[in-house]
């Protein structure tokens, strides 16, 4: 039986390890190697090039997409499946365009892992539990952005590359509030405002809270005078 041969890349040795460790008992699985950064991955996949890559989205330095872009700009034959921990629509829509055969949330079971990696190494294309073709991607990517564009051109409904959880959060990072205060003000977890504010930084390109803020601002997506009037409230 020729086994489908797998690299898991995630900065959380124990998640990392459990996936190894469940998938490890698919009789046509074998991992080559696991890596806990996205530069160390790359690295590993440049090496190693194995048919299916398990990757994290969120990753502090190089993330789970600019991984995938690098790949496919290289022109590996490794395919890249992208977990999340939280879903959210436009990560999903990040991960196609950035060349990703799949995306799908962390709290996925192992018996559909293993049968999203069978269909990503068989050629097939996983957003969430949808299992499509390169045809099917095309489309379900027009349709993607043919409805973004309608929803910015709407007046008074600026471009924003956000989403509404990730407005919210960032609304209160511009207020000056902690991750701990921003969950205990949303009713989520800490890590979940991490993750939130890590896709900011990425979706902006910038290094820091404070210079999201500043790229915010300029941009008219979020306003001093909004965020004082909330603090009023």
């Amino acid at each position: 039986m020729n086994k489908i041969t797998l690299v898991i890349v995630d900065d959380h040795p124990l998640f990392r390890q459990g996936v190894v460790d469940s998938l490890s008992l698919e009789e046509d699985m074998i991992f080559l190697g696991q890596a806990s950064s996205g530069e160390e991955g790359l690295e590993m996949i440049r090496q190693l090039r194995p048919q299916v890559v398990i990757m994290d989205v969120n990753m502090p330095g190089m993330n789970g997409q600019q991984v995938t872009h690098l790949i496919v700009q290289e022109k590996i034959p490794s395919r890249v499946l992208l977990l999340t921990g939280y879903d959210d629509s436009a990560q999903a829509l990040h991960a196609a365009l950035a060349g990703a055969a799949g995306f799908c949330s962390k709290d996925i079971d192992s018996q559909t892992l293993a049968n999203g990696i069978r269909e990503v190494a068989a050629g097939k294309y996983i957003i969430g539990a949808r299992v499509m073709t390169r045809r099917e991607v095309d489309a379900w990517l027009d349709e993607q952005t043919e409805g973004a564009r309608r929803s910015y051109s709407e007046p008074g409904s600026p471009f924003h590359p956000l989403s509404d959880r990730e407005m919210e959060v960032l609304g209160c990072v511009v207020r000056g509030m902690s991750n701990k205060e921003i969950a205990n003000l949303l009713g989520i977890s800490h890590q979940t405002v991490k993750n939130h504010v890590t896709s900011i930084l990425r979706k902006f390109s910038v290094e820091d809270r404070t210079q999201a803020v500043v790229y915010a601002l300029k941009r008219g997506w979020v306003t001093l005078k909004h965020t004082n009037d909330q603090e009023k409230d």
